[in-house]
């Protein structure tokens, strides 16, 4: 299956139809391209269908990254800026019902973000692992929100008026398939056509321009400092002087312009663009666990863990500090150095000052280490504060649930996990590894009907519908040899569920 990482990562750009111009275009290949429209001929069914067809290949990548913090962090960025795009009228009820507005993370270590038809949207670690604040990564998610909300992935691909979607989808996994592994012939051949594809729907300068403006207008509605947005494109503008090694594709997707830079330059008056909001600690540790869960190698991971040793390291800013022993523990659990880990948790406790969100996701990596080295009930006992402060809220994040019914699965006691999961997936029907939980749940309890029907819908999920279908027939075939025993009421659930998924894989196979 394509990767994120290395040239299949780069086409990423391209999937987003922000593609760069990195790729060589078959002269024989080129498409004609009739002027700008405005989507109109692509409806949203159509989009939303291509999106599901590449988000399914990405789902299975080895490089999809299912990290709780990391997720949770994110979503609390992207949310605030959806419910903005939604009260400003930027949002019609159409894409707003039919799109996925869904954020995948893939552990790759280029500073890159991409949108997909349909409202899938991608970040790499690596992006943020670079940026200095939470408010600069909403600057990413809020233009590349405003490329979907204002329809220019629509736009691009009406452009290419010989090809359906369902095709130019094909072409795009065809692309990432050639990548992959360039002997493949068929894919080879698909993915030539994609190259040419790609680099023909770029968006145009003035969507660039759209997106910019519309996304910094985000900013302040959804509670970020619009002075995050000025900071990001310094801070890019700066990485387009260094960008000969490659390592910013977003640089390559979303090239600056000196009318651009100047345009978000001009937004704020001099005086608030020098007041750079502070980065929060919370930040700090997220940023570097990106950077540690973004696989940088096994020497890069023992330097960080060395780092708390290195002199003058007392003596650097709070952030910074925290952010290195957070990277440090987090390193020492990569490399199953159980007993460092432990001991770097106290300073990095210390180095917190009370501050509350860090030290709940000090918490949670507490608790993540415990259970890692076996140790379930100091795991528990680790999570406290942050079940504390869950309770505190009256409300249950996602983090802190699935971690906790993962420990009292290892104890034994994860009996009083099923009604709040249950609850869960209600709320959250797409969250596969919620359902993939309670479905550990289940046959923990000796229910196996229950967890065949849980496992069919974390398939369902990932939109795998064929292994979906599976395990809903296992389920119908256990109900039917259980007889009287059965849970009938589960039973008529998974025959319901089965039949709708195999009218989904009879549309899916169609598409193929």
């Amino acid at each position: 299956m394509p990767s994120f990482p290395q040239h299949p990562r780069r086409l990423l750009a391209a999937l987003a139809l922000a593609g760069a111009g990195w790729l060589p275009l078959s002269a024989s290949a080129q498409l004609q391209l009739p002027t700008l429209g405005d989507g109109a001929s692509i409806t949203t069914s159509d989009e939303r269908r291509m999106g599901d067809r590449i988000i399914r290949s990405l789902y299975r990548d080895p490089d999809y990254l299912e990290d709780g913090p990391l997720q949770e962090y994110v979503e609390g960025i992207w949310k605030p800026l959806l419910a903005a795009a939604r009260a400003r009228g930027e949002l019609s009820p159409e894409l707003d019902e039919r799109f996925a507005w869904q954020i995948l993370l893939g552990r790759d270590r280029s500073i890159n973000a991409f949108a997909l038809p349909g409202g899938y949207f991608g970040v790499h670690l690596g992006l943020i692992g670079v940026v200095g604040t939470r408010d600069e990564l909403a600057s990413v998610l809020a233009h590349e929100l405003s490329h979907v909300s204002q329809r220019h992935i629509a736009r691009m691909i009406a452009q290419q008026s010989r090809q359906s979607p369902l095709v130019i989808g094909s072409m795009i996994l065809g692309a990432l398939a050639a990548a992959k592994s360039p002997g493949a012939g068929q894919a080879l051949m698909i993915g030539g056509q994609a190259l040419t594809a790609q680099n023909q729907l770029n968006f145009s300068r003035d969507m660039e321009r759209e997106a910019d403006r519309m996304g910094y207008g985000l900013m302040a509605p959804a509670g970020f400092a619009p002075q995050g947005a000025i900071g990001m494109f310094d801070r890019l503008q700066q990485a387009n002087r260094l960008n000969d090694n490659g390592s910013w594709p977003y640089l390559r997707s979303h090239p600056l312009t000196s009318e651009r830079i100047a345009d978000m330059q001009s937004r704020l008056p001099a005086g608030q663009r020098a007041a750079q909001p502070a980065p929060s600690l919370e930040h700090a540790m997220m940023a570097a666990r990106a950077r540690v869960l973004s696989r940088p190698g096994v020497d890069v991971l023992r330097q960080w863990t060395r780092l708390p040793e290195s002199s003058g390291f007392d003596e650097t800013p709070q952030g910074q500090r925290v952010a290195g022993l957070y990277a440090a523990v987090l390193a020492h659990m990569q490399l199953q150095d159980w007993g460092p880990a432990r001991a770097g948790l106290p300073a990095l406790t210390q180095a917190l000052a009370g501050d509350a969100a860090g030290l709940r996701q000090a918490a949670l990596l507490a608790a993540e280490l415990e259970l890692a080295a076996g140790q379930p009930q100091a795991a528990l006992d680790a999570l406290a504060p942050a079940m504390q402060a869950d309770d505190k809220a009256d409300k249950p994040t996602r983090p802190v649930l699935l971690l906790r019914t993962q420990i009292l699965l290892r104890l034994g006691q994860a009996q009083a996990m099923a009604q709040p999961l249950q609850t869960w997936v209600t709320l959250y029907p797409r969250d596969a590894a919620a359902w993939q939980t309670l479905a550990q749940l289940w046959q923990a309890q000796n229910q196996p009907l229950r967890a065949l029907r849980a496992e069919g819908e974390a398939q369902a999920a990932h939109y795998d519908y064929s292994a979906a279908v599976d395990r809903f027939r296992a389920g119908q075939e256990l109900a039917r040899r259980s007889g009287s025993q059965s849970d009938h009421f589960e039973a008529s659930i998974i025959d319901t569920r089965l039949r709708a998924t195999e009218e989904l894989l009879r549309e899916q196979a169609a598409q193929r």
